[in-house]
């Protein structure tokens, strides 16, 4: 028996309750009639959107949702969709996956695991079913089960689901993209295949929703633990195999192979996309770039240009008299290379006012890092002045190893209503400027950009690494404390210097409350600074 399934690898954007139900409605007759589909799945809470977050506090959000579903099950005919759905059953909520066929909803299935770590906050809104079981129901003659997300990565669901008789498991994810997830992902799946000798169709969700961006990258697992390539990830598609009952496998019938599944591609895809969505869903269709000749607005710029188009970018140069001509020149050449238009606001007369502003309560001062933030923030006014006057979002330029030390000014480079490169370090930032430089035929990034000494240009001949130690150290160091949570001890044992570490993490901790204060940004990361990794500013731990 030869069973078609189709899987929505589609975004459902957060909220949008009713868009969201009449696409679904439309996409499960696209299914039956185009493809010919005998079952098609929709990601986790595709009618809500993931994570709704505190809507789900809200009865009158929760209500709409239900609605919505019923709406979407009225309609079913001739094909079995599984939709997720925010369900509320009296004073509890629970993250379910309904079955829907012959215009009725005739099973629902409530999430067992709620992850509660990381990103997510599952058991602030859901509960657990304490008589919830599995779900078992046939398509064709093929018994097939359900289970959602986190319940994967623990044995009992899946085990349970087989011993009730489902042998193609169906698995709806909102599952976010970082680095190296995948090969653990699909290891997990070879051992629950192994455990129980159900074949799993794993579907999730795609697109940008503030600082998580989710990929996709759905995947099909045979019967006999065969992993399939998973499809193309950061895009919207349509995955459709058949599936055949004797075997246990899959054939694939439409399934969009990813052909770069390296790092660097899958971060650049992630942080486009994540660009892209976050613009388009609150409303921006431009993107304005303070361009300072340096390596990490030049990398913004070319992703920029990946998610909006060259004619929806601007770059702004800001010179200073401490600006080099040399980064006036190459802000210039790169705004050429990608097509973009280019402003320049020189920033010495509202520089000048300020200090002329301050001069008498600063009498008897040396300047000092106060004035070099203040043509930060000078900076920083304008580029906000220009988004606000033309509209348009302005993207912030800085880093994670910026973030990371505090090696950025509070309202001034920090302006921004996203951060693209948020959650790369420095030394990331380089690796994906050369990466992006052998893609799509000449180098978007002037090599210049990538092989010049890093500077804020805020005085005479300043280079980042006047304040800090040489960034393949200090990406090293924040590596091990931040992402990886090592002690003091642990990082000094591994070989780096103590007073380095010391001063490295005495930094750390007394900018927390910058990076509470910064725009939201992609992750990409294990432990990306914001929703994910969140310590208290004040603090007296060491």
């Amino acid at each position: 028996m030869t069973m078609r399934i189709a899987l929505a690898q589609f975004d459902f954007p957060v909220g949008a309750v009713a868009r969201n139900a009449e696409r679904i409605a439309a996409m499960i007759a696209e299914a039956r009639d185009v493809y010919r589909a005998d079952l098609v799945v929709f990601p986790e809470l595709a009618i809500s959107g993931y994570p709704p977050e505190d809507l789900l506090l809200r009865p009158s959000f929760l209500a709409e949702c239900e609605a919505a579903l019923l709406r979407v099950a009225a309609g079913v005919k001739g094909i079995a969709a599984v939709v997720g759905w925010p369900q509320a059953a009296g004073p509890v909520v629970y993250n379910a996956a309904s079955v829907l066929r012959n215009g009725a909803i005739e099973a629902t299935y409530r999430k067992r695991e709620l992850p509660n770590y990381a990103v997510f906050d599952e058991r602030r809104y859901f509960d657990v079913d304490p008589d919830g079981g599995a779900c078992v129901f046939e398509v064709k003659g093929v018994p097939v089960g359900l289970i959602i997300c986190e319940d994967l990565w623990f044995a009992e669901p899946l085990a349970d689901t087989a011993a009730h008789g489902a042998q193609l498991v169906l698995v709806p994810n909102a599952s976010p993209f970082e680095r190296d997830k995948h090969a653990q992902r699909d290891a997990l799946l070879a051992t629950r295949v192994k455990e129980t000798g159900a074949a799993l169709a794993y579907l999730n969700v795609v697109g940008g929703q503030d600082a998580l961006v989710f990929d996709g990258a759905s995947v099909l697992a045979d019967g006999d633990g065969h992993i399939h390539p998973a499809a193309r990830a950061f895009e919207d598609h349509w995955c459709i195999a058949d599936y055949d009952a004797a075997t246990r496998k899959f054939a694939p019938v439409a399934w969009p192979a990813d052909g770069d599944e390296s790092r660097d591609a899958l971060a650049w895809r992630a942080i486009v996309r994540g660009t892209r969505d976050y613009c388009a869903k609150n409303g921006f269709k431009k993107a304005w770039i303070g361009l300072s000749g340096g390596i990490d607005s030049a990398l913004v710029l070319a992703i920029a240009v990946d998610a909006l188009g060259a004619d929806n970018v601007v770059g702004v140069r800001l010179p200073s008299k401490y600006t080099s001509a040399q980064s006036n020149d190459l802000a210039d050449v790169q705004a050429y290379a990608l097509g973009v238009k280019l402003l320049t606001v020189p920033i010495e007369a509202p520089f000048a006012g300020f200090l002329d502003a301050l001069a008498p309560a600063f009498v008897g001062c040396a300047p000092d890092a106060t004035e070099e933030n203040l043509q930060s923030r000078s900076r920083g006014a304008i580029l906000m002045a220009l988004s606000n006057k033309f509209g348009g979002l302005l993207l912030t330029t800085g880093n994670k190893s910026e973030y990371a030390v505090g090696y950025a000014t509070i309202y001034g480079d920090m302006c921004g209503g996203y951060a693209p490169i948020k959650d790369l370090y420095k030394t990331e930032v380089y690796a994906l400027a050369n990466w992006r430089n052998t893609t799509g035929g000449a180098p978007v990034i002037p090599v210049e950009v990538i092989t010049r000494a890093p500077t804020a240009e805020l005085r005479e001949n300043q280079t980042d690494q006047d304040s800090l130690p040489p960034y393949d150290v200090l990406d090293a160091i924040l590596l091990r404390y931040v992402d990886q949570e090592q002690s003091r001890e642990d990082i000094v044992r591994a070989g780096y210097n103590a007073d380095v570490v010391d001063h490295v993490l005495r930094l750390v901790r007394i900018n927390e409350w910058k990076r509470h204060q910064a725009a939201p940004g992609p992750k990409v990361s294990r432990r990306a600074f914001g929703r994910e990794r969140r310590y208290p500013i004040t603090s007296g731990w060491r």
